[in-house]
């Protein structure tokens, strides 16, 4: 009781601060989120979040040097393709000379020591925008499934470390991790997308891989329902049984709870995707002067670490890097 107990004591001094600190961000924590392109010459801007570019192969070389120098651990790439390229069934994503296969050989030799994290989708390949095959209004399971299967036997014989399906189609973790123990990929790594919510914070990406307008309807009939947490329970404990190393919680920042209760609850690591979004609210705040955008970075990186998150998808991993660095 007050007088004896003053809680502000320890907090009187930064040294006495940094003594009794109970979650501590790093470089080790930081997953760099990066946009891929076969258009960009060597970069383009995305107008919806300020500071990310769409990257050429050469650009995404010099990107994986950066990475490898700051000791950022793994490089997740997502795809802009050519709309050209695009079809109803997403065949591009199966072209072994595809934009994700040379992104991929493009980060291993030029800088070996970054992992290679791939999303295993087919929203960026297709006309329609969504992740899986039409069979006529939806979204065909089986049939994406299968697809999904020979997108990952891709990335992973092109040296991709983790693939990460993101599709939320019902038992592609399992069926993934038996195609890649067959064909001898018994070291390629999935994380699953286990807990990704239909969610309105993805505008921004969707812009960022050239989705945005050939979205037809919305994604509400396979991924989760933004009220549910018990599902999400489920969810993750069939991934997980199914092969799935770790796995992903998607958005971020609104699903903290989300985030404690996999983490509490799984013996598994637990991974939290700050999305588009989440970036591009802190950066348009920044720009208007409404907060310190610096400072709310790394407090909301922070945050995923006090939720208990083994690491973050951030578009920030760079800036959070040289700031940690400083």
């Amino acid at each position: 009781m007050y007088p004896n107990t003053r809680l502000r004591r320890t907090r009187q001094a930064d040294w006495s601060r940094r003594l009794v600190r109970e979650n501590a961000l790093s470089v080790n924590d930081l997953i760099w989120s990066v946009v891929v392109s076969d258009t960009a010459d060597p970069v383009e801007p995305v107008a919806a979040m300020p500071g990310v570019e769409r990257l050429s192969l050469s650009a995404l070389a010099k990107a994986a040097k950066e990475a490898q120098a700051l000791g950022i651990p793994a490089m997740a790439i997502f795809p802009h393709i050519d709309p050209a390229r695009k079809d109803d069934t997403g065949s591009e994503a199966l072209n072994p000379d595809g934009l994700v296969p040379n992104a991929i050989r493009t980060i291993k030799d030029a800088a070996p020591n970054v992992g290679v994290i791939c999303d295993v989708a087919l929203d960026p390949f297709t006309t329609h925008g969504h992740d899986g095959v039409l069979d006529g209004d939806r979204i065909a399971n089986d049939a994406t499934v299968e697809r999904l299967i020979e997108q990952a036997l891709l990335q992973a014989a092109a040296g991709c470390d983790v693939v990460a399906p993101s599709d939320m189609m019902d038992g592609r973790i399992g069926a993934i991790r038996e195609a890649l123990e067959s064909a001898g990929h018994h070291d390629t790594m999935i994380l699953s997308y286990a807990a990704k919510y239909a969610s309105g914070f993805y505008g921004p990406y969707r812009e960022a891989i050239g989705s945005a307008a050939a979205l037809k309807g919305d994604k509400q009939t396979y991924q989760m329902d933004p009220s549910n947490r018990d599902e999400c329970l489920r969810e993750v404990e069939l991934d997980i049984a199914e092969g799935a190393d770790m796995v992903m919680v998607k958005p971020g920042l609104p699903y903290l709870d989300i985030v404690r209760a996999l983490s509490d609850t799984f013996p598994v690591p637990v991974y939290a995707f700050q999305v588009s979004g989440e970036y591009a609210m802190i950066e348009a705040a920044a720009a208007n002067g409404w907060i310190d955008g610096e400072r709310v970075m790394m407090e909301s990186l922070l945050a995923f670490k006090r939720a208990g998150a083994a690491g973050i998808i951030t578009y920030f991993a760079k800036r959070a890097a040289i700031a940690l660095h400083d």
